[in-house]
């Protein structure tokens, strides 16, 4: 992001981003983020900001998009959801490979009739994540877009060698374990898609509206990843974007195995499985096969159960499950309750 060297006033929040302009778009963002540490050399106003990176330590790099219509629908979510999600996602992303995030870069693909008070909103949420995981704004980009809104963040975070993960160093016999719980996104955005969800902010349900929150503002597992980069327990991970079971067969697939889970030991978000259940649905398969749960999948060896319990006890609170193990043989299973057991369902795809 550049903009002019001369302060300039402040602009009103009526109006469109259109009446405002990019040179006041940008200086109104950063008049409102906080001061920059120390590590910023240069941020906001040239053509590239500069950082220090932490010595030592090797650079982890991540970009994700999210495009009004296919990531998110302005009925269902306010600007401070939208701005909160598209930093979180990423957060996630640095979690999964077991780095700490601390540097990103804010994309705003903007219709020129966007008002200008939901871009004070999505700085809003996005100000919520930066300030959870020590996070910097540091520069970006503003452009107009003739058709949807796009909130597009690049986040840059940091590890030490030997402690990043990947999804490739799985073994056979190792564990499969998961944090949190599953489905609760997907139940969430179904509850907002259907006629009850119109309209109504939250539903009366508390547990469903858990669930519609968890859809709008997933939380990126940020220390545990970092614990189980710093801690060398895991010997792969992925986070949950697309999915549980997109997950497994990543993990499974780049690691050379295969993996079998177990359908009773999913951590199911209660709420959802009550969703998913109605009208003779599958919960396992839904939860298992929805998206947007950012929660983080991640295989143990046997060696390291001692330092998986270093990484529980420093979890605060959230709960690890573990569901199943890799396996030899290159297939995808899930054991269903009675003994019987299935091809693991497919996980979401974009194309």
């Amino acid at each position: 992001m550049t903009t002019p060297g001369s302060a300039q006033p402040l602009p009103s929040r009526s109006g469109s981003v259109g009446d405002v302009g990019e040179r006041g778009l940008i200086e109104h963002i950063r008049r409102r983020l906080p001061p920059a540490p120390a590590s910023v050399v240069i941020g906001i106003g040239d053509d590239a900001a500069v950082a220090t990176s932490d010595r030592g330590a090797l650079q982890v790099l991540t970009t994700d998009a999210l495009v009004e219509g296919i990531h998110f629908e302005r009925r269902f979510s306010t600007p401070a959801d939208i701005g909160y999600k598209a930093l979180a996602v990423n957060v996630s992303d640095i979690a999964a490979m077991g780095a700490a995030p601390r540097y990103a870069l804010l994309s705003l693909i903007l219709p020129a009739s966007l008002p200008f008070a939901d871009v004070d909103g999505l700085l809003d949420g996005l100000i919520d994540v930066a300030k959870a995981n020590n996070v910097t704004l540091v520069g970006g980009n503003i452009t107009r877009s003739p058709g949807p809104l796009v909130v597009d963040v690049t986040v840059i975070g940091a590890v030490r060698p030997r402690r990043i993960l990947t999804r490739s160093g799985g073994k056979p016999g190792d564990h499969l374990y998961v944090t949190g719980t599953i489905g609760a996104a997907a139940a969430g955005l179904g509850w907002l898609r259907e006629p009850a969800g119109q309209g109504a902010d939250l539903p009366e349900d508390s547990g469903l509206a858990r669930c519609v929150l968890r859809h709008r503002r997933p939380e990126p597992r940020a220390r545990i990843g970092a614990l189980l980069g710093r801690s060398r327990a895991a010997t792969a991970c992925m986070d949950l974007s697309d999915g549980l079971a997109d997950a497994v067969q990543q993990i499974a697939e780049a690691s050379g195995v295969g993996a079998r889970i177990s359908a009773a030991a999913l951590p199911i978000h209660e709420a959802a499985r009550r969703w998913f259940s109605r009208d003779g649905g599958d919960p396992v398969a839904a939860a298992i096969a929805g998206g947007d749960d950012y929660e983080l999948l991640f295989a143990i060896s046997s060696r390291a159960r001692g330092r998986l319990r270093h990484v529980i006890q420093q979890a605060r609170g959230v709960e690890i499950t573990k569901i199943g193990e890799l396996t030899v043989e290159p297939t995808m299973r899930i054991e269903r309750d009675g003994g019987g057991i299935e091809p693991l369902p497919a996980g979401f795809v974009h194309f």
